[in-house]
């Protein structure tokens, strides 16, 4: 089993890690109602997603 010959610095430790943070999601605007929202994903005020009706809006 291979064990570390040298115990790891926390500097190097941590630029290893420094990919791992979660990045803020950005918000596109809808094509139909032009109101924010997650890119890629049904619009949840009008229920469009690439130009055509996929669920209805809940009011």
């Amino acid at each position: 089993m291979a064990v570390p010959k040298k115990k790891t610095s926390p500097q190097r430790r941590d630029r290893r890690r420094s990919h791992l943070a979660l990045k803020p999601v950005k918000a596109v605007l809808c094509s139909h109602c032009k109101q924010p929202k997650t890119a890629h994903r049904v619009c949840n005020n009008c229920g469009y997603y690439a130009g055509m009706e996929v669920v209805q809006p809940e009011e």
